[in-house]
């Protein structure tokens, strides 16, 4: 088992980790405000589920093939790169829709289109790939079984990630309500969006 110190060490890098604004907390603001909180945590859960199977890379070593392979490092991040610019130019076409109880315009909901967005965010971010290859050795003794050293600090990584997003849907939503009069839907697509490109360029 991990040993206390050494989890409770984790859970302050991940916390701060996935505090950090980046593509994902994007999407999930985005989402919320057009949605709301509870439907914008299915793209958080795609997000989750992303970092997930990154995790399970990082377990068995493939991470560490792709960190080798120059090639495959650069596909990943041109993949990234480019789903994050689709993502961007979308949102600031189509603006962000600030709908309410008795919105006359409902913006149309796709339970699967927010999952599998927040799974490709997630699986495109190479950083993501980065961060567990390197973190996990840190908390590992391998003296003890690794498997349920894993799944601790994997099960830990994506409670934190998920509060986090949910945090920062949260807050979008009190925003939402002192802003809404002063940003109008199509300024706020043409923040995020400009946001996405330049988090996919940064990435490129």
């Amino acid at each position: 088992m991990v040993h206390l110190e050494n989890w409770l060490a984790f859970c302050s890098i991940a916390i701060i980790a996935a505090a950090i604004p980046g593509p994902a907390i994007l999407l999930v603001l985005t989402n919320s405000l057009q949605f709301g909180t509870l439907r914008s945590l299915i793209a958080a859960a795609g997000n989750v589920t992303g970092l997930f199977i990154m995790s399970a890379c990082s377990i068995l070593g493939l991470s560490a093939l792709v960190l080798i392979s120059s090639t495959a490092f650069t596909i990943l991040k041109i993949m990234g790169a480019l789903y994050l610019l689709y993502m961007g130019i979308k949102i600031w076409r189509s603006g962000v829709q600030l709908n309410t109880i008795d919105s006359k315009y409902q913006v149309k909901f796709s339970a699967f289109s927010l999952y599998s967005q927040g799974l490709l965010i997630s699986l495109t971010n190479p950083k993501a790939i980065i961060f567990t290859s390197a973190l996990f050795p840190q908390f590992i003794v391998v003296s003890e079984p690794l498997l349920p050293q894993f799944l601790i600090l994997v099960i830990t990584l994506m409670v934190c990630s998920f509060l986090c997003l949910f945090s920062y849907s949260l807050l979008s939503q009190k925003l939402k309500t002192g802003t809404k009069q002063y940003l109008s839907g199509s300024v706020l697509g043409k923040l995020f969006g400009s946001m996405f490109v330049g988090a996919g360029g940064i990435l490129a």
